[in-house]
């Protein structure tokens, strides 16, 4: 049967306030190692805080499945007009524009949404979960992204806030003084930050829900497009194992296909903070000569975070951040967990402590302290 625009916004807009649970594929039970089911367990990137316990409240109080959970912990984010990390607010691309890219899973079906490059539209997690639920397809890309999310009857709007709009201009200034732009009103250096969130949970019945939401790498060539909406880099679950997603340097990532291969890891039987590692691990080997330092050592940060179906949790980072970074920037080196325990930070695991971390990448992050300071 069809499906109207106005049956989907409506199942929409339940799911973003936590009010619907999707339906739910009946299969055999699949052993877990607890005799009873784990409570819910959600992990996501530093950046979703209030999203994992927004998803905990809403699996706990409402039997939300943990998808629409999950995307409804991520839409915090992309609404949030102060975060330029991902949605409204996020940072542009090299022209000005801002083009978002996000995915989905859910577990219990098997399905995948994906979308990629899309403009005007805030929330890309729903329209990645619209794909999933109302098409035969995985992934649509630009205009035709666009077209199908306005179709749905998804709001357009202006998504370049004023404050990316500036950020953007302060580094089009900076691009080289011999061009024809002129300096900005300050000379406040402009960094070249990505914006990524990424969270997955699994429910008290065992079933798990992922999602990987991101505005991408500001300033970026227009077009590019990293791992967060390709299913198996981004994020990745498997109903019988668990769910992994990733922040950071997305084309390392891509080059691993680093949640699906966590996921893999733990499906071997590694723990979740062990699958995490072992996955760095294979980047750091998957790593091209011009990106490492002399000693072998990678020069970016890449983040894995992973949920096992029994509700074990783990994350991990490449390089321990130093102690002066961490005064100026605390929370830095930490994921968002929320399970019975509550919602709060747990510290990153790293595959180099900060005695190893590269001379240049270390000199990087002084600049930001002393800028800050």
């Amino acid at each position: 049967m069809p499906v109207t625009r106005r049956a989907f916004l409506e199942t929409s807009a339940l799911a973003l306030t936590g009010l619907a649970a999707s339906a739910k594929a009946h299969a055999a039970p699949v052993p877990s190692n607890h005799s009873a089911p784990a409570p819910p367990t959600i992990v996501a990137s530093r950046n979703g805080i209030r999203g994992v316990a927004k998803a905990y409240e809403m699996m706990t109080k409402d039997q939300a499945d943990p998808l629409d959970a999950v995307i409804a912990g991520v839409n915090i984010q992309e609404l949030d007009p102060n975060d330029q990390s991902v949605g409204y607010g996020g940072r542009p691309n090299a022209d000005g524009v801002v083009t978002l890219d996000a995915s989905v899973m859910h577990g219990p079906t098997r399905r995948a949404g994906s979308v990629a490059a899309l403009e005007d539209i805030a929330s890309a997690s729903l329209v990645a979960k619209a794909i999933m639920d109302y098409t035969d397809h995985i992934m649509l890309v630009g205009k035709g992204a666009k077209r199908f999310a306005l179709d749905m009857g998804f709001k357009e709007q202006d998504l370049l806030s004023e404050e990316s709009r500036q950020d953007w201009l302060r580094w089009r200034s900076q691009l080289s003084p011999d061009d024809d732009w002129l300096d900005h009103e300050d000379d406040i250096v402009i960094e070249r930050p990505g914006g990524t969130i990424n969270m997955c949970g699994v429910d008290a019945n065992g079933d798990i829900g992922s999602v990987t939401t991101t505005s991408g790498l500001s300033w970026k060539i227009p077009g590019r497009v990293g791992d967060s909406p390709i299913i198996g880099t981004g994020q990745y679950c498997d109903n019988k194992v668990g769910a992994a997603g990733s922040t950071g340097r997305g084309e390392a990532n891509i080059k691993v296909c680093g949640a699906f291969l966590t996921v893999e890891f733990m499906r071997q039987g590694k723990s979740p903070q062990e699958a995490c590692l072992a996955t760095l691990e294979r980047s750091v080997a998957m790593t091209e000569d011009r990106l490492l330092d002399g000693k072998g050592r990678p020069m970016f940060s890449l983040n894995f975070y992973a949920v096992a179906k029994d509700g074990r949790f783990g994350g991990a980072t490449m390089y321990q951040y130093p102690d002066e970074y961490l005064e100026v920037l605390p929370g830095r080196g930490n994921y968002a967990v929320a399970n019975a325990d509550g919602a709060r930070h747990e510290p990153l695991q790293y595959v180099y402590d900060q005695t190893q971390l590269p001379g240049a990448l270390k000199d990087r992050m002084m600049e930001r302290v002393e800028r800050i300071r």
